[in-house]
């Protein structure tokens, strides 16, 4: 009878663990919904939002020399016309998406 609750026991603990990390979206799934209005589909902004927001494609030299450090700080905190997206999603979902917009520019 112990192994069987044991096993219960386990199970229950894998499932709750499965639906936590599955509650967290992809670093692509998190740019496409949260990001890519603004940078575009592939790193390159719209033309007039790159004129009006100040938004720059990936491949500026400004925006490749910025470390991933650096651009965490400015989606968490938001910079120029930017909203910050402290809060609205975890850290983990913004480094994952930072990391998606640089891998953009490969």
């Amino acid at each position: 009878m112990s192994k069987s609750i044991r096993f219960l026991f386990a199970l229950a603990i894998a499932f709750s663990l499965s639906g936590a990390l599955s509650f967290a979206q992809s670093g692509e799934a998190v740019y496409k919904a949260k990001c890519q209005s603004c940078h575009g589909a592939a790193g390159v902004p719209n033309p007039g939002i790159a004129k009006i927001m100040g938004v720059k494609p990936i491949t500026a030299a400004a925006v490749k020399t910025t470390s991933e450090a650096e651009m965490i700080k400015a989606t968490a905190n938001g910079m120029g016309k930017m909203q910050p997206f402290k809060g609205k999603i975890s850290d983990a979902e913004i480094k994952s998406s930072v990391q998606y917009f640089r891998s953009l520019a490969k």
